[in-house]
C-alpha cells in the first residue's frame, strides 16, 4: 500500500505507487478489511453519502464519487420521518420518495452496476422490519451492500436483526455520541462491525460553520478502546473541517454538503469535483 496519494490508475495503464482497492466480490465488498487495507496503508479514509433514489441521476453521483477517491460509499434508503437527519438529508430522502423511490429499486440500481468500494446502506429500522431481518440482508447484499447503518436501533435492540445481518453477510455499522460512557463505548465498539461511526455532535446531521470540539475528545476515547477503523461524521461540511475532524480519527463521513450540491442542480462532475477536493485535502493532512 502507498501512503495515500489517491491516484487512479490512468487509461494508459497503472499510476505507479497509487492506492487501489480490492476487487469487488460477489455481493459487493466486505467494508472491514477494505477500509482497514486502506488505513494500514496511511490513507485517511473518505466515505461520502449520495440519497439513493434522488433523481434520476443518482448512480451517475455514486460513481463520481467513488471516482473522484471515495474509499466507502453510503447510500441512504429514504424513509419518510428520518430523526436523525437535519433539513438537507430529510429535504433529499422527501424529493427521493415524492420520485417513487424503494428500497427495491435503490437496491436494483445498486445491483446493476460494479463498484469497487464498498457500499454502505443507511436507513431506518421500521424498514429493515417490514422486509424482514434475514429478507432485508439478503436484498442488501443482492444489491451488492455489505454494511448497514440503522441508526435508530439501539445497541440493547439490535434483537435478531445483528445475527442475521451477520450470518446473511452484512456488517452492521454502531454509531457513539459524545455523551457515551466509557463502559458502553468500548461495548459499541465491540458489536460494530465494518466500522465505528463517531458522532461529532449531540443533534442531527447537517452542515456546520465550525467543527464541534466534541469531535476530538470523542475521536480519541474510540482509538483508545478499539482498532476498528473510526470514521467521524455529523457537521463535517468543508475539507478544512474534514482533516481536522480525522486527525485523530481514520476518516470522515460527508453527507449534507454533497447533497445540498445535489439538490441544487450540481451535475455529477461537479459533485465528484467536490468529493476530489475533500480527497487532496485528507490526502495532503
Amino acid at each position: 500500500m502507498s501512503s495515500g496519494t489517491g491516484a487512479r490508475p490512468g487509461p494508459g495503464g497503472e499510476t505507479p505507487g497509487a492506492w487501489r482497492p480490492a476487487a469487488p466480490l460477489a455481493g459487493g465488498v466486505a467494508v472491514e478489511p477494505a477500509l482497514r487495507a486502506a488505513r494500514d496503508g496511511g490513507r485517511k479514509l473518505l466515505v461520502p453519502y449520495v440519497t439513493g433514489g434522488l433523481g434520476p441521476g443518482w448512480v451517475d453521483v455514486l460513481r463520481a464519487a467513488v471516482d473522484a477517491g471515495a474509499d466507502a460509499v453510503e447510500v441512504g434508503l429514504p424513509f419518510s420521518d428520518p430523526v436523525m437527519d437535519g433539513p438537507t438529508i430529510q429535504e433529499a430522502s422527501l424529493r427521493a420518495l415524492e420520485a417513487g423511490a424503494t428500497p427495491a429499486a435503490i437496491l436494483g440500481s445498486l445491483a446493476s452496476i460494479e463498484l469497487p468500494v464498498p457500499v454502505v446502506a443507511m436507513t431506518y429500522y421500521n424498514l429493515v422490519l417490514r422486509a424482514g431481518h434475514r429478507r432485508f440482508a439478503k436484498l442488501l447484499v443482492d444489491g451488492g451492500v455489505r454494511g448497514a447503518i440503522v441508526p435508530d436501533l439501539p445497541l440493547e435492540e439490535l434483537g435478531d436483526w445483528g445475527p442475521a445481518a451477520e450470518v446473511g453477510g452484512v456488517e452492521t455499522v454502531l454509531l457513539a455520541a459524545p455523551v457515551t460512557p466509557d463502559d458502553r463505548l468500548a461495548e459499541l465498539c465491540e458489536r460494530s462491525h465494518g466500522f465505528v461511526y463517531g458522532v461529532n455532535l449531540m443533534g442531527v446531521t447537517g452542515e456546520r460553520k465550525s467543527l464541534s470540539t466534541s469531535a476530538d475528545v470523542l475521536a480519541k476515547r474510540l482509538k483508545a478502546v478499539t482498532d476498528k477503523p473510526v470514521i467521524m461524521g455529523f457537521g463535517i461540511s468543508n475539507p478544512e473541517q474534514a482533516v481536522a475532524a480525522s486527525v485523530n480519527a481514520d476518516g470522515v463521513v460527508v453527507a449534507s454538503a454533497l447533497m445540498r450540491l445535489v439538490l441544487g442542480g450540481a451535475s455529477p462532475a461537479q459533485v465528484g469535483d467536490t468529493v476530489a477536493a475533500f480527497r487532496t485535502a485528507l490526502d495532503k493532512g
